[in-house]
């Protein structure tokens, strides 16, 4: 896997992204003690596409605090016509997708960014839960992975929608757990069809946001299960952020 290129970002704006990073990872300590479950499946290089099922607005910060190292976002281009918004994005690494078009720039940045060794937050869902469970992945990813022979690193978050459903304002404070699974190597799934592949995906962010709901569950008082591991796990470890 590819080195971590640290030559795009200047030193003024790894501060930056630094401050960005410390400022929301108190925030969320505070309004929702956010944990981290799996951290020990986190590649230990970058290089891969972080694949998360999709709750809310607080998903991307959420998984901006507890991946380890800083990663880029995809965001639509309609958000980068407000200058100071754009500038926030930009600056913290963001993608611009045009959703209604081919979208051939974004995409070859993307690409660009992966085959440096960076890596990107994708929802392949495309778009936030109406009822916070998972819905059907979308099989777009498939061709942006194989192109650029990235591994795909599941991830399963809990108590965001309940924190910040799509239908309301404002979030509520609450609390929010993310488990990660171990990461799908390019070589595991080189062979697969485009359904086969999402299938396979899919199945891992279920077992995922499956562990990440019991431990919500646990922490909101409303389930008296005792956690265990998948077999999709190495054992567990908790980060208390």
């Amino acid at each position: 896997m590819p080195q971590p290129n640290s030559t795009r970002r200047t030193l003024g704006v790894s501060f930056i992204q630094g401050l960005v990073r410390w400022f929301f990872r108190i925030l969320l300590t505070i309004f929702y003690r956010v944990r981290v479950h799996g951290l020990k499946n986190y590649p230990k290089r970058d290089g891969f596409l972080v694949c998360s099922n999709h709750q809310s607005f607080l998903d991307p910060i959420v998984l901006g605090v507890v991946c380890p190292r800083p990663v880029n976002y995809l965001g639509r281009k309609t958000l980068f016509r407000f200058p100071p918004l754009a500038l926030f994005l930009s600056l913290n690494d963001t993608i611009p997708i045009d959703r209604d078009a081919n979208s051939i720039g974004g995409m070859k940045e993307t690409m660009r960014r992966l085959k440096k060794g960076e890596s990107v937050v994708m929802f392949p869902e495309g778009t936030r839960s109406g009822d916070g469970e998972l819905q059907p992945l979308l099989p777009g990813f498939c061709p942006l992975a194989r192109r650029t022979k990235a591994a795909l690193m599941p991830i399963g978050i809990a108590g965001a929608f309940q924190a910040y459903p799509r239908d309301t304002l404002l979030p509520k404070p609450g609390f929010i757990h993310a488990v990660m699974g171990s990461p799908i190597l390019y070589s595991q799934y080189q062979d697969l069809t485009d359904d086969e592949v999402t299938e396979l995906l899919a199945n891992r962010i279920q077992v995922c946001f499956e562990s990440a709901k019991a431990h919500w569950q646990h922490s909101t008082g409303n389930s008296s299960l005792i956690l265990g591991e998948s077999d999709d796990l190495r054992p567990a470890e908790v980060e208390l952020l």
